[in-house]
This record gives structure tokens, sequence and C-alpha cells, in this order.
């Protein structure tokens, strides 16, 4: 009952989020206090619904308040222009050809999320390719789709987050996992920029090749609104971007908490572009709404996590992924963790995933005859499609900087994760990392 409680929380969320009936902060938020007071009612559980809604909200506040700096640091960079020169590198390369300015939103994702950060990742790329895209009649679904697809590819080296976890829960060496994965994030990249290729041939087919003239192209790139150029500082463009650069590389060798590098990072944004205290109050006021928007979500996602674990439907949920494999299927047992991964990483974050279902899934693959290496590949497979769950944060700094909805979104990147899980799983057993078949 506990686990059914569980699933009905989780899909009537979703149901509510595609049809637009409630925005995710509303229905991260009161969900599931509606689901522990309903079940409390009934004699499920007994647990203080007010103290777990709160101990949930910390577990994502460092997460919130990194977001917040962050997306101010970078948004009053894009004030002062630091990303116009990038911009319009991809406007010259592209010369309004849809392929060519689709086959580069994959490859500067695929470069920029080596810095394992998605938020940093989101805001640089969408702050690059939105003016393309719109200046050329080309979908920012397709850069919201794109751009999430190449990430989550990246987002498996050990400082992005789910293989550090896997890593750690299974006990295996950091270098041999390395080993196994560069190989098939190597061959997904590719995909990607199949796919790329593709999607950009069908936008060819729908808006053609615009045939832009060199004066055409400097029209392009060149700001015409007055509000827009009276912020720009393009004198500080290197400074920016030393800031920008140091800021991510401070995040790389995780010396200092993200919260504190972004924290930094926007002081010196406003000190250096705008001195005057004035100035400086307006671009806070200015950028507030975006970062006030994310950082709801952020916490009340917080709530939804921490009622599901002390409610018990986040173990019932794993019990039950655990217990609907038959013992005849033990041969496969590999390719059933994979699977399991899927649902396993969209419907729960990566801690509870990992620190919760993987030990009790482990222990039933070694068993059966399965290594920790093999169960440790086979449970990151799944992540194909786990940042396309509405509770990885920096989906909603995406969505909200493509201006795209949230199900159309998941509709069309769900079909190409698709491709990536497959390849996974097909060249993980061609490699020997986790046979399909025991």
């Amino acid at each position: 009952m506990i686990a059914f409680m569980g699933y009905s929380l989780i899909v009537i969320f979703m149901v509510l989020i595609m049809t637009k009936k409630v925005t995710p902060f509303a229905g991260l938020g009161i969900l599931p206090v509606v689901w522990a007071i309903v079940g409390q009612l009934f004699g499920l559980w007994s647990i203080d619904i007010g103290q777990a809604a709160f101990d949930g909200l910390m577990t994502t506040a460092s997460t919130g308040v990194m977001l917040f700096f962050a997306i101010y640091m970078f948004s009053i960079m894009i004030d002062a222009g630091l990303f116009d020169p990038l911009s319009n590198a991809m406007i010259r390369f592209a010369k309004g050809d849809p392929l060519k300015v689709m086959l580069a939103t994959v490859l500067l994702t695929i470069a920029v999320s080596l810095n394992g950060d998605g938020t940093t990742t989101m805001i640089i790329v969408a702050t690059a390719f939105v003016p393309i895209y719109r200046r050329l009649g080309m979908k920012t679904l397709d850069l919201a789709v794109l751009t999430m697809t190449s990430h989550s590819i990246i987002n498996l080296l050990p400082w992005g987050g789910p293989t550090a976890r896997a890593i750690a829960v299974m006990n295996v060496e950091t270098n041999v996992v390395m080993q196994g994965l560069v190989p098939l994030m190597i061959i997904a990249s590719i995909y990607m920029i199949a796919v790329a290729i593709m999607m950009g041939r069908s936008e060819r087919k729908r808006i053609g090749v615009v045939e832009l003239t060199d004066a055409q192209i400097e029209e392009m790139t060149v700001i015409d609104d007055p509000e827009t150029l009276a912020l720009r500082r393009p004198k500080n463009v290197w400074i920016n971007f030393v800031i920008t650069i140091a800021a991510i590389v401070l995040l790389v060798i995780d010396i200092i908490p993200s919260a504190i590098i972004f924290m930094m990072g926007t002081i010196l944004a406003l000190m250096v572009n705008y001195p005057s205290i004035s100035d400086q109050k307006s671009r806070i006021d200015g950028n507030a709404s975006e970062a006030n928007n994310v950082v709801l979500t952020v916490f009340a996602a917080g709530v939804f996590m921490g009622i599901l674990q002390e409610t018990g439907m986040s173990d019932a949920i794993a019990m039950s992924l655990v217990n609907i494999i038959p013992d005849s299927w033990g041969a496969v047992y590999g390719f059933i963790v994979a699977l399991i991964s899927v649902p396993g990483t969209y419907f729960l974050n990566n801690d509870a995933f990992y620190y919760g279902v993987m030990p009790v899934l482990a222990e039933a693959g070694y068993a059966i005859g399965f290594t920790p290496l093999q169960l440790t590949f086979a449970s990151l497979f799944g992540q194909a499609f786990h940042l396309l769950s509405p509770l990885v944060p920096f989906v909603y700094v995406l969505l909200g900087m493509t201006d795209v909805e949230m199900g159309p979104w998941q509709k069309k990147a769900g079909i190409i994760s698709l491709g990536i899980f497959v390849i996974y799983v097909i060249f993980g057993h061609i490699f020997g990392l986790m046979p399909i078949v025991n």
C-alpha cells in the first residue's frame, strides 16, 4: 500500500505537470504534503510531516543557494555581453544554415559539460544559442533537447555526480570504471552528432538555408535595443571571461563550496561591470524573477523528496522494483538492473537510487553471479533518461531560458535518450562491461 501511495504521488504529479494544471513549484510542494496527511489518517505511517518536509528542504538548500547565485552571476555576465562574441562567432560559422547551428549546439554542450556542472552548462549553451535559434526562426525546443541529451552523456564523468555515487556504493575502482565508460561516452557523443545532423537537415527543409551576406551577418550581430545596449560592457569581456573561467576551474577542482564560488562571482561581476550602487540594485532586481523561480522549485523538490523518504514511500518503491523480478530471469539480471535504473533514476534522485535501491539490487546480483563492476555499469545506463526528470534542478534553468514547456521537451528528448540507452546496453555487452545474458 505504501508503494502504491508512492507511485500514485509520482504519477499524479507528472500528469498535472504535463497537462499544465499546476506549476512544478506548486506540485512539488503541495502534493507530497497531501499524500502524507492522507497516509497518516489511514495509519500507513506516523511522522512529523512538517519536520519531514523541512528536513527534505534542507537537503536541497545548498543546491538552491548555489543555483541562486549561479543564475545571478551568469545573468549579469549576459547583461554585460560576455557571451556576445561567442554568439556572434556561431552566427558567422552557421551563416544561416540550421544544420551547422544544431551541430555547434551539440559540440559546445559536450565541451562545456566537461566542467561537470549542469547549471553552468545549461546557462552557457542557452545564452549562446537562444538568440541564434530565434533569429533564424528555428525551434528552441530543439535547442533544449540537444543540450540536455548531450549533457547527459558527459555527466557520467565522476565529478558529474551519478558515477561517483555508484563507485562509492559498489566499492569499485574509479579508473577501471572510467576505462569502460569513456568508449561508451565517445560512441554516444558520435550518435548525438548524427542526431544533430538529421535534425538540422529537417530544419533545412522547413526553413531553408538563409544565404547571408557579410553585411547581413554583421547586422545580425549588432544590438539595436537601447536598453540592452546600455547594459553591455564590451571593454570588460576579458576580465569577465577570466572571472567565469576561474569559477569553472574552482568548481572542477572542488576546493571551495560551489555556492560560495558563485556568490563571489556574482559580487565581482557586479563590481566590475556596474560599480554604481544604483546600477547594481537595478541588475539584482532585473534578474530576480528568473533566479527566484528556479530556487523556489528546487526548495519544493526537497520537500517532495523529504516526505517521500520519511514516509517510507521511497523504500517501498525500491523494494517493489526488486520484487517484480522472477527467479528465472537471473541470467539477464544485468539487463534488468539497467532497465530498473531508468525509472529508478528518473522517479528518484541519484542519492535515493544509488544509496537506497542499488545495495538491494547488488546483493541479489551477487547471488546470481554478477560482479560489482558489471552491476555498476548496468546501474549507470539509466542515466540516459535521468536528466529528463522534473526532480533535476537545472532542468528548470534550461526550460526557462529557452521558453520551452516540459511536456513536449520530455517527449522529444525521450526518443533521443532511448537511442543513448540502447548504445550503452549494446556496446556495454560488446565490450564485456555488462553482459545482456550472463
